[in-house]
């Protein structure tokens, strides 16, 4: 083993004992409430405030990481309390939106692929056949948000995020044997491709489609810098969600997309000491960071170095690694008396009170990435 190996292993041994210390004191206190962004250094519960948060699966996935890596059955507990919880937001049809996946793959589906529990697969299958109800045939796509309330003009709105959502719909086809889920899954991945993805790499966030002809009309405001720009955390959504696609399908137009995606990303982050900017088209200042990108980004290039050539491998978990290791580094809080790990993540771009925050699904991808550097992940998705 040369030094730099040495050096590499050193660190991530280093950083997975502090992970596990602080997952161990968070959860702990914590019991069995949902959580989102702390407030005073402590995480309040989610789930009183709205039950339908599209990131109330995050903790739980962070449980199951957790359980998987340790055996620890606290940890099983408490995913499984907050996967009760979820109850409230899976029979609440007002509410529920295209982050289904989010929602029940880190609770009900994780719960089911470790113990093979069936109130959970029955869960995942309903949260499922929710999502799938979401598409539209005119459009081939899903879309994103509302859709239970009169005279919404969003009916035609599509968006990157919901490529991390597919494979709750590939998961629920494999299972039944029932095509459809994956049908859905696939159209929607083509028409983003079509419509989301850039020939540079890089991505829109948001696209309004025509409801009932399906042609694309515009690209509204987003949470990036701008409609036409770069929002971080939109690439690493397309990096991750392209690669899961190609998994799951084999289709390799999905991974090429995923590398275009991942060279564009590699690329930016690369000048700004491989922390995520906010957005990689806005302006030089003022200097916003994100977190939440670059921990996401960095487990869906670990991800694509898994379906790639030798070759190619080293490029995308290097880079994954210098990603990991530069916010482990610079923005990370350790001190076990405060919850949360990853600082400094950022909700959108305009919003100044949701800028430079601490952000569960921060700490979801940060646990996943140490653990898919240490050979020791889950696959959650």
């Amino acid at each position: 083993m040369n030094s730099e190996n040495i050096i590499k292993d050193k660190w991530l041994e280093t950083v997975w004992e502090k992970t596990e210390k602080k997952m161990k004191a968070q959860s702990s206190r914590m019991g069995s409430i949902i959580p989102y962004v702390p407030e005073n250094g402590r995480y309040v519960d989610m789930g009183e405030r709205n039950i339908t948060w599209w990131t109330n699966g995050f903790w739980s996935g962070i449980l199951w990481q957790m359980y998987n890596a340790t055996k620890d059955e606290e940890y099983r507990k408490l995913a499984e309390q907050q996967e009760e919880r979820l109850d409230g937001a899976l029979n609440k049809f007002m509410g529920t939106d295209h982050d289904a996946g989010f929602m029940w793959l880190h609770t009900a589906v994780a719960n089911w692929r470790l113990t093979n529990n069936e109130e959970s697969r029955l869960r995942g299958l309903q949260a499922a056949t929710l999502l799938s109800g979401r598409y539209n045939p005119s459009g081939q796509f899903i879309r994103a948000w509302g859709g239970q309330h009169v005279n919404d003009e969003r009916a035609g709105w599509m968006i990157i995020d919901c490529m991390m959502n597919l494979p709750l719909l590939y998961w629920a086809s494999d299972l039944t044997k029932d095509p459809r889920y994956k049908t859905i899954a696939i159209n929607h991945a083509y028409t983003t491709m079509k419509h989301l993805l850039r020939e540079d790499g890089s991505c829109y966030h948001i696209a309004a489609i025509n409801p009932d002809t399906g042609e694309l009309e515009y690209y509204p405001e987003n949470q990036g810098y701008s409609p036409d720009s770069a929002w971080s955390r939109g690439q690493a959504w397309a990096i991750y969600g392209f690669a899961l696609s190609y998994k799951y399908t084999g289709d390799k137009e999905f991974l090429d997309a995923a590398k275009k995606v991942a060279h564009y990303f590699i690329a930016n982050v690369a000048m700004s000491g491989y922390v995520a900017l906010v957005d990689f088209m806005a302006p030089e200042e003022p200097v916003m960071y994100d977190t939440t990108a670059s921990t996401c980004a960095a487990c869906g290039l670990l991800e694509l170095a898994d379906l790639v050539t030798e070759h190619e491998k080293r490029l995308y978990s290097e880079a994954a690694f210098k990603i990991l290791h530069a916010v482990s580094e610079k923005h990370c809080n350790w001190n076990e008396e405060e919850d949360s790990i990853v600082q400094n993540g950022c909700v959108a771009y305009h919003r100044e009170n949701e800028i430079d925050l601490p952000i569960i699904y921060g700490d979801y991808f940060f646990v996943e990435g140490i653990l898919k550097l240490k050979g020791m992940s889950f696959p959650i998705w």
